[in-house]
């Protein structure tokens, strides 16, 4: 049997640890036969504030809840084992005392004391999550910058090669690739159709501080109007500008302000851009530069995150210039923003068979290419900020040839 842990009384001082001390053994009490040997040292007629409900264990540290109101004087059994917890076992027979030298005091120490425990465990599980999720951004942003992941966040198969990186400067770049049958489809046009096709990158045809001028022309055009998603045109060729879900004719919607706006070095700078990409594909694709012509559509253009409105404003999409256009047959684009600087994603993306290659966009760099199936490509979402490019056309049947813009 164990013995009472208290018994009846008024008065509201806790539980005392019974001890066998020599000021016990001098006043004559002798040893406190109520209490056996090894049972916990809790006497007998010591009282308590409040009846004691049975304990619990946690971490081998013995816990006795209090219950206000309770009947005194009750019995208490404990089960105890390591581990266990501590709840009454009826119907088996169990040691029922509590541990030595444990008063009300030490248990209400011991259930302070699993707090901070508890709190380590919780903080060490959020610093786990949190180390889990930091690796988690630095997996996807390395997937991002090799090509592993599209600027729409799509998981790309095969493998992505870098054609052209930010940081290169390059003269000339150039992948000569077997030419498909879309020109087959079309009229021929001997010294300019092309037999031989590929595509090229060079950073010496423009220069940085060209391509700054050039933007500063888009970004004045594109003032005064700019679509309601994430793509605006201005195309100083036709007039066309975005507006809003649709498309103005630039002359026309503002007439002599478009004085205000541009100026004749402007267009001049402008022409003389234009004449040197054709002049440098011609080269490369030896081919008569005097047998190119500029073609329609011609234009600026502007990208940025915003949520696409209308079609016009999907620019994502993997496309053929020459299936898209008909009169294109050499495309080149001439960037004027630098990618990881001024925005991220918007690389430009040939989608071949076995992998795919990108070029990173660098204000003067001009890409170019055949304009067939041989060079299917895409441009990827923009993630952030706002990408600047011109894209320009040439055909090789002058029926389809336009003029360079003039200011009127």
């Amino acid at each position: 049997m164990c013995p009472k842990l208290c018994t009846s009384g008024t008065t509201s001082r806790p539980c005392a640890r019974a001890r066998l001390s020599t000021a016990r053994s001098s006043a004559g009490l002798g040893r406190d036969t109520s209490v056996p040997q090894g049972t916990g040292g809790y006497r007998a007629g010591v009282r308590c504030p409040q009846r004691l409900q049975r304990p619990r264990i946690r971490e081998g540290v013995l816990i006795f809840q209090q219950q206000p109101g309770g009947t005194e004087g009750t019995e208490q059994r404990q089960h105890l084992r390591e581990g266990g917890d501590g709840g009454e076992r009826p119907g088996r027979d169990e040691s029922c005392c509590p541990p030595p030298l444990l008063t009300c005091a030490n248990a209400r120490k011991g259930r302070s004391r699993q707090d901070p425990r508890g709190w380590r465990a919780k903080a060490a599980a959020l610093l786990l999550l949190f180390t889990a999720a930091v690796g988690g951004l630095v997996l996807w942003s390395r997937l991002l910058a090799q090509g592993g992941i599209s600027g729409d966040g799509i998981l790309q198969d095969g493998v992505t090669e870098v054609l052209a990186h930010r940081s290169d400067s390059l003269r000339d770049k150039f992948v000569e690739i077997p030419c498909s049958e879309d020109y087959d489809s079309h009229r021929r046009f001997e010294g300019c159709t092309p037999r031989r096709c590929g595509r090229g990158v060079s950073d010496a045809i423009i220069t940085r501080e060209e391509a700054e001028r050039i933007r500063r022309i888009a970004e004045r055009g594109l003032s005064l109007g700019g679509s309601d998603g994430g793509a605006s045109i201005l195309d100083l060729h036709s007039g066309a500008l975005s507006l809003g879900k649709h498309f103005v004719n630039l002359y026309r919607y503002f007439g002599d302000k478009i004085h205000d706006i541009f100026t004749e070095e402007d267009f001049a700078l402008y022409r003389d851009v234009r004449q040197r990409i054709q002049q440098r594909i011609a080269e490369v694709f030896g081919i008569s530069s005097s047998s190119m012509y500029l073609t329609k559509p011609t234009f600026f253009s502007r990208m940025n995150s915003t949520e696409a409105k209308t079609t016009h404003d999907e620019y994502w999409h993997p496309h053929v210039d020459k299936v898209t256009y008909g009169s294109f047959d050499y495309t080149s684009l001439l960037y004027l923003s630098d990618y990881t600087q001024d925005f991220g994603g918007g690389r430009f993306v040939f989608l071949d068979a076995d992998s795919n290659k990108t070029v990173e966009p660098r204000a003067g760099r001009v890409s170019f290419f055949t304009s067939g199936s041989e060079n299917l490509h895409r441009v990827e979402k923009v993630l952030w900020g706002t990408r600047f490019a011109i894209t320009i056309s040439f055909t090789c049947n002058p029926e389809h040839g336009i003029g360079d813009p003039v200011l009127g």
